[in-house]
C-alpha cells in the first residue's frame, strides 16, 4: 500500500486516504474526520478531574522530593548523578515506546473505563495528529504525571522515615527515580512539540534541533500508516536500535500468536470511520 506523510506530520495510506465509490473524498484526516470527532467528543468531566488532579499531587511531590535531594547532596554523589540522570532518560524513553506501542497496537476504546480514558487519545491522534496541539497543559500531562505519583510518594515517605546515613546510600537511586519521573511527567509535553510547527520557543526548538528531546522531523517517521515503529517519544534515541532489532515486531508476532489478535485492528477501525 502507497503511503505518505502530510506537512502537518501526519502519514496516511494513499488507498485508505482516497476511498474509491460512493464514499470517495469523505474520509478527511484531521478534526473533521468522522472518527476524530467521535473520540474527541468522548473527553468527560470525569476524566478532566482525574488529569487535574494528577498534575496538582505529581508537581507538588517533585518540589518536594527536589527539596530534599538538594538538602541531601554531598559532592561524592557527582559522578552517580550524571549517570543517573542518563539512565531516567532512556529508561522513560523506552517506557514511553512500551506504553505506546501497547495503546497504539493492542485494545480498543470499547474497554469498560480504560479504553475511553486511556486508549481513546492514542486513537484520535493517528486520525487527527494535530489535536494534541490544541490540548492545554492539563488535559497534555494529566494521564503521564498519574504515573509518577506512586514512585515519588514512596520517595517523599522515605525523606522522612530514613536516617541520613541511609539516605546517603540510596542517594544515587534516588536521582535516577527523580530523573526518570521528570521525563516520563515531560514526555506528552514533549510529544505535543513535536508536532508544533509555529510559535515554539526557540529553547524547545534548540533542543529538537540537537535530538536532546523528540524532534520534529524524527517522530514523523512513526505517523506513516500503519503507525508501526518508532514508538518511543520522550527522546526519540532508542527508535533506531529497536527498529534495526525487530523488536516491537517481534513482540506483536508473538502475542499474534498466542493470542490470534491482530496488531492495530482496533486503530485501522477507528482511520476507516465517514459518519
Amino acid at each position: 500500500m502507497a503511503s505518505m506523510v502530510t506537512e502537518n506530520g501526519c502519514g496516511v495510506a494513499a488507498e485508505t486516504a482516497q476511498p474509491q465509490g460512493p464514499d470517495r473524498g469523505t474520509v478527511r484526516w484531521g478534526p473533521q474526520h468522522a472518527g476524530a470527532r467521535e473520540l474527541a467528543s468522548l473527553y468527560s468531566p470525569g476524566k478532566r478531574c482525574q488529569e487535574w488532579i494528577s498534575v496538582v499531587l505529581c508537581f507538588s511531590l517533585m518540589a518536594f522530593n527536589f527539596i530534599h535531594l538538594l538538602a541531601n547532596f554531598h559532592l561524592g554523589h557527582v559522578w552517580y548523578l550524571q549517570l543517573a540522570i542518563v539512565a531516567g532518560i532512556l529508561t522513560a524513553d523506552f517506557a514511553s515506546g512500551f506504553v505506546h506501542w501497547g495503546a497504539d497496537t493492542w485494545g480498543s476504546v470499547d474497554l469498560p473505563i480504560f479504553g475511553k480514558a486511556f486508549i481513546r487519545p492514542f486513537r484520535e491522534h493517528h486520525i487527527d495528529p494535530t489535536a494534541i496541539t490544541r490540548h492545554d497543559f492539563i488535559e497534555t500531562n494529566g494521564d503521564n504525571c498519574m504515573l509518577t505519583i506512586f514512585p515519588l510518594a514512596n520517595m517523599a515517605c522515605n525523606f522522612f522515615t530514613l536516617s541520613p546515613a541511609e539516605i546517603y546510600h540510596i542517594y544515587p537511586w534516588y536521582c535516577y527515580l527523580y530523573a526518570l519521573a521528570i521525563f516520563v511527567t515531560l514526555t506528552n509535553q514533549i510529544h505535543k512539540w513535536s508536532h508544533t510547527y509555529f510559535g515554539l520557543p526557540r529553547w524547545v526548538v534548540f533542543l529538537q534541533d540537537c535530538h536532546i528531546i523528540l524532534p520534529r522531523k524524527h517522530h514523523r517517521v512513526h505517523h506513516v500508516s500503519p503507525h508501526e515503529t518508532y514508538f518511543c517519544i520522550t527522546t526519540g534515541w532508542l527508535n533506531y536500535p529497536l527498529e534495526k532489532l525487530g523488536f516491537w515486531r517481534t513482540l506483536e508476532d508473538l502475542i499474534q500468536g498466542v493470542t490470534g489478535e491482530k496488531p492495530r485492528a482496533d486503530d485501522l477501525k477507528w482511520a476507516k470511520k465517514v459518519n
